[in-house]
């Protein structure tokens, strides 16, 4: 019995690190192209990383923008367009791109204080009730073909 009892101490913290919380749906690379020309809209863009559960992304705010929305590029008969949309799906243990050419959300008015800090905060609504905090990083104007800047990860969970 004394065996039996010492063999399931020493299994117990085997066992219980296998009962882990599961993986969270969490946002990186987050990344704004930002307008050459104030009166038109600059572009985000990121990577959402489904945890162990689906769930929906239904919004994102920031206090560095009067308005952001987001959109999807989309071909109708050979005629790129854009459309919003309210929601885009996180499948679980999948990723969603929001990159150029696609997915992307449009910022309007974005703050002067946030362009001379190089980046600014946004908060990503889920549908299963978490708000993710992300530092986006602003891309000033440059060259038509830019490449998306080096990111640290970008989310502070």
């Amino acid at each position: 019995m004394r065996a039996l009892f010492a063999l399931a101490t020493l299994a117990a913290p085997l066992l219980l690190s296998a009962c882990g919380d599961p993986a969270p749906t969490y946002i990186d690379q987050a990344w704004i192209r930002l307008s050459p020309n104030k009166e038109t809209p600059s572009a985000g863009y990121f990577i959402a990383h489904g945890g162990d559960a689906a769930t929906q992304l239904r919004g994102v705010r920031t206090d560095y923008a009067l308005k952001v929305e987001m959109h999807e590029s989309v071909s109708d008969k050979g005629v790129m367009s854009m459309k919003p949309i309210d929601s885009v799906d996180i499948p679980a243990n999948a990723t969603v791109a929001f990159a150029p050419g696609g997915k992307h959300l449009m910022l309007w008015g974005v703050n002067d204080t946030a362009i001379s800090r190089g980046k600014m905060q946004m908060t990503f609504l889920l549908a299963n009730g978490d708000r993710l905090l992300v530092d986006a990083v602003i891309q000033k104007p440059q060259a038509a073909g830019a490449t998306p800047p080096t990111t640290d990860g970008g989310a502070t969970h």
